[in-house]
């Protein structure tokens, strides 16, 4: 792992007892404006980055070497290095920037900008404004097909996900879901997208070629109300096999299989679970806790979760170091 190598030897002293072989977990924590960087061997705070206001939407390059993240209230989106850890640029992201996706190339940058409903298209490498695509009231939610021919953006008052073609940047597609959409993600194999809804509490499994619901998940937790389990973010594993679904409120992430639909299990996390990411092995998943002010690390494997680790005020979202 060069990088690590490289990173020891040019940053603080904490970081020369991590070892080589670790990935960095990056959080956002949306009250006290900062990233927090967890080393996933030890499962240690290794440092605190300050960043914009309310940072949300976080995500990495390809190449590991560049953490995006919207400063949803400075209407931008900053760069960090994570060679240094530090920030070092910014890309013009529209108003209130939420939530995004990186095409699979690396190239190119899709927002949600939630105050003016549109999504903002950005070449990373200009840093400049490609399109502006208006889209349904309050959009947020974001994904792409792993070919980057088509995005999804899910508008959270008009109850949509719009389908768009990367090429022409228009909507080709809108399909109805239930009640506030806020995630998007779609299966590995570019067959499905799965959209959760937070007041509707279930996910709609879309055909992406026929461009119709053809299931809706939902949720049943006992002891819980239905209004407390509410859906947002949405994570499929490499094989395509197993879905995990952050309910909110309930402190749980759900374990879907995609084959049948039906959850399997229930995870017990910390309060007000936003989003999730894999680690690159696929073996572990990672879980913000907005209300607990931490994160947890989940077996993929037995689906039990591993240790929960303190991070900054209000975690939203997470993004993972490939190396």
């Amino acid at each position: 792992m060069r990088r690590r190598y490289i990173l020891a030897a040019t940053v603080a002293l904490p970081f020369l007892a991590q070892p080589a072989w670790a990935n960095l977990v990056y959080v956002s924590n949306e009250k006290d404006n900062t990233v927090t960087v967890v080393d996933s061997k030890t499962m240690e705070v290794v440092k605190t980055i300050n960043v914009g206001q309310r940072p949300r939407g976080i995500t990495i390059s390809p190449d590991g070497k560049i953490i995006y993240v919207c400063a949803s209230d400075d209407d931008t989106v900053e760069m960090i290095d994570t060679a240094t850890n530090e920030v070092v640029g910014s890309l013009p992201s529209g108003p209130d920037p939420e939530l995004f996706v990186l095409s699979p190339d690396g190239q190119t940058l899709y927002v949600a900008n939630e105050d003016d409903n549109l999504v903002t298209v950005i070449d990373v490498n200009t840093k400049g404004v490609v399109a502006e695509i208006p889209v349904g009231v309050e959009p947020e939610g974001m994904g792409v097909s792993p070919d980057g021919k088509t995005i999804v953006n899910t508008s959270e008052t008009t109850s949509m996900a719009h389908f768009i073609d990367t090429s022409t940047h228009e909507i080709t597609d809108n399909v109805l879901v239930d009640s506030r959409p806020r995630f998007a993600e779609f299966k590995p194999d570019g067959s499905e997208v799965w959209v959760s809804a937070e007041i509707g509490g279930t996910v709609s499994v879309i055909d992406n070629k026929t461009r119709a619901v053809t299931h809706k998940i939902t949720f049943e937790i006992q002891g819980l109300r239905s209004e407390q389990i509410q859906p947002v973010g949405v994570r499929i594993t490499a094989d395509g096999k197993k879905a995990y679904v952050a309910l909110g409120p309930a402190n749980r992430v759900a374990v879907v299989n995609t084959e049948t639909y039906e959850v399997e299990k229930y995870v017990l996390v910390g309060q007000r679970v936003w989003q999730l990411a894999f680690m690159p092995d696929g073996k572990q998943i990672i879980s913000t806790n907005g209300l607990s002010n931490d994160i947890t690390f989940i077996d993929t494997e037995t689906d039990e979760p591993i240790k929960s680790v303190t991070v900054g005020q209000l975690p939203w979202g997470v993004a993972i170091s490939p190396n």
